[in-house]
């Protein structure tokens, strides 16, 4: 069984969230930060990467996320700050 990454994307630090899941996070990224992806993402111009997340199953990979989707804001915005207190975009350093 293949594993997979939890992630998420914004427009700006602070800004809107959108958590998702995928087993390839370089192409899932990619589609993201060239609006690729229809839907809320492309609507709302989210394509900083700013939070990931790897899990050695893809359901684990996909409770996890269900789990993060329906946590309140600010344990989200927490969970970034942890890993990435600058809100930087971590597209560049997934695609070395």
């Amino acid at each position: 069984m293949a594993g997979g990454w939890i992630y998420i994307v914004t427009n700006r630090p602070n800004g809107t969230l959108y958590t998702g899941v995928t087993s390839n996070i370089a192409r899932r990224a990619y589609e993201h930060r060239e609006g690729l992806v229809p839907g809320f993402t492309k609507q709302h111009d989210l394509r900083r990467l700013v939070f990931v997340e790897f899990h050695d199953h893809i359901t684990d990979a996909i409770q996890r996320e269900s789990n993060v989707k329906h946590w309140p804001r600010a344990w989200k915005i927490r969970l970034i700050l942890e890993v990435n207190p600058g809100w930087a975009d971590l597209y560049e350093i997934i695609n070395r």
